[in-house]
């Protein structure tokens, strides 16, 4: 029987109804986890273009099933197929290296298309593979990775396609029932698929019976012997021999192959699907929400994958994964983030958490923006408390999917300080490692950072985030000289605030003294205790006291945290500018 697991998120949940699949399918195998049959999961993926981070919920939703499986000692297999054998449907805009002579290219497999000028890789789809793979493996996943270019080519599925075509009369009867009947003078509500519709157009699905059975639906697109593209009509095919005719619409060019030996071309998309969970073993495998709809590819699958002999995997519909922000990325690329722009400001684990803590039919944002401090602040809040055992259930257990896998613990930063604390440092010191030593060694003088070594990568990922998500006028310029100005202006109560923070500089100089020392010039100017609680007076009068600092400094109303800024600047220099 599945082992349940007493963590209450919906990983566990999934691996129980997984592995109850499974054993349900072999129900005579042995029954020790160890011994049992291989469990596998899928992910399929399509590299034609750069594979975005809505894409990379496609792999982090079996992949943390698998992973919980692997933990409970079964074997399993994350199986993800490269669709790199579809065809190439149209130029992705703001791609480095592509123009519009890439538009010849649409309709031959991704594999023949060639990549992006510059490209080290020799095909369009090997190109946008390897950004992903190099990803996937900064995260952790495990997998088995397949190119159905060297599936369809080198004839692996060969028998699986014949049997398709033999008994292409009963997967059409299928697909019958959820084409749109066009009613005299309205639209159709609902379009077919793209490659359905090629299929059945192109064949004479509309034609009469040909008295063997047959509708003259054929689920197989040969690509053509002279342009390469799919364009291509077939228009007549032989069971008993295999010979198959088609025509190519583009170049006019025409063959007659025997199928059982020509490896030049795939199933229909609708097809091609469930003869893939039957030829796997699939148990498991998500699909967008496009996907999941009535009449859509996994529910008609789902009566498709039995004439191949096999049975629909469990498959959770997963929701939109959105972005905000993208300050610089939006205009440079004209696209949204791929996983490894998001691992180029966040740490591997921040970003498995944010795919491990929903549920697959919530949707969520990846913040590209200020608000990715906020999330680092969360991440280290329920870090602390799973350090001290106080985190929930299903937050320990979604902590524990983010930090680490059945392989061992993921690497991480020696000392993570917070996100927003470097971020404000390598903003004020434009990167410069030694005054960014400086200070964070001041940050706490107890225990003070020796080596920058020791808070990276978190310290490359926060760099990075200020240098390219953050927009020029929102970065801190320290003034050179006093605002002269604006310090002869000052009343005397302002005056005299600024000389208590003056005076106060020396024997507060770390983090929490500085944080002290901003927040308490404001209480004794009120007459209060500097540990008094905060009424909504004083706290109109703390937002006045920081605006006037922060323009004193950096000449803007808003900043980085004061005590961060303050350190960043140096005492001397703190003197000089607030010397009134």
């Amino acid at each position: 029987m599945a082992q349940s697991s007493t963590e209450t998120d919906w990983v566990s949940r999934f691996a129980d109804d997984v592995i109850a699949e499974s054993e349900r399918r072999a129900p005579d195998a042995a029954k020790s986890p160890a011994e049992a049959p291989v469990i596998v999961v899928a992910s399929g993926l399509s590299p034609s273009g750069p594979i975005h981070l809505g894409n990379l919920r496609e792999v982090m939703t079996p992949h943390l099933v698998a992973d919980e499986i692997r933990r409970r000692g079964y074997r399993v297999r994350h199986l993800i197929s490269w669709d790199d054998y579809d065809r190439y449907r149209k130029v992705p805009s703001g791609v480095p290296g592509v123009d519009e002579s890439w538009n010849e290219h649409i309709g031959r497999p991704l594999t023949s298309v060639p990549a992006p000028v510059g490209s080290a890789y020799p095909n369009w789809a090997e190109h946008f593979k390897a950004a992903m793979g190099q990803a996937l493996a900064e995260l952790g996943v495990e997998y088995d990775g397949i190119s159905q270019t060297e599936q369809y080519t080198s004839g692996v599925y060969r028998d699986q396609v014949l049997h398709a075509m033999k008994h292409r009369g009963d997967i059409d009867a299928i697909l019958e029932q959820y084409r749109t009947k066009k009613a005299p003078g309205k639209k159709s509500q609902k379009p077919l698929d793209e490659a359905e519709l090629e299929a059945a157009e192109g064949s004479g699905a509309a034609a009469e019976d040909d008295g063997t059975g047959s509708t003259g639906y054929f689920p197989y697109k040969p690509y053509c012997g002279g342009c390469g593209k799919d364009l291509t009509v077939v228009t007549a095919y032989d069971d008993d021999t295999t010979e198959l005719t088609y025509t190519c619409s583009a170049c006019a060019f025409s063959e007659t192959v025997l199928l059982s030996e020509f490896h030049r071309g795939k199933l229909v998309w609708k097809v091609d699907w469930p003869m893939r969970w039957a030829y796997e073993g699939v148990v498991f495998e998500p699909s967008g929400v496009d996907h999941s709809s009535p009449g859509s590819s996994f529910q008609v699958g789902g009566q498709i994958v039995s004439i191949f002999g096999g049975v629909q995997p469990i498959g959770p519909m997963y929701a939109f994964v959105g972005i905000s922000g993208m300050a610089k990325m939006s205009s440079s690329k004209g696209g949204v983030p791929t996983p490894a722009d998001a691992l180029k400001i966040m740490e591997p684990q921040l970003l498995r958490w944010l795919y491990a803590r929903r549920r697959p039919n919530q949707s969520f944002k990846i913040a590209f923006d200020q608000e990715i401090q906020r999330l680092y602040d969360e991440w280290d809040k329920l870090e602390a408390k799973v350090a001290d055992g106080t985190a929930l259930p299903a937050d320990a257990a979604a902590h524990s999917r983010a930090a680490r896998t059945a392989a061992g613990e993921l690497p991480r930063t020696a000392r993570p300080l917070p996100y927003r604390t470097l971020a404000s440092v390598v903003d004020v010191t434009a990167g410069h490692e030694d005054q960014t030593l400086r200070i964070l060694s001041e940050l706490d003088p107890a225990n003070p950072v020796t080596s920058l070594d020791e808070v990276r990568p978190r310290l490359d990922r926060a760099e990075n985030w200020i240098t390219t998500q953050v927009p020029a006028d929102q970065r801190t310029l320290v003034r050179e000289e006093p605002d002269t100005e604006l310090l002869a202006s000052l009343d005397e109560q302002a005056r005299e605030s600024l000389r208590l923070l003056v005076e106060g500089l020396d024997s507060h100089w770390s983090l929490d003294g500085l944080t002290t020392l901003v927040y308490g010039v404001p209480k004794v100017m009120a007459g209060l205790e500097p540990d008094a609680k905060p009424t909504p007076e004083l706290k109109v009068a703390q937002r006045s006291f920081f605006a006037l600092l922060y323009t004193l400094l950096v000449s803007r109303e808003t900043g980085p945290r004061l005590p961060t800024l303050l350190l960043a600047v140096g005492a001397d220099r703190v003197r000089k500018l607030l010397a009134a």
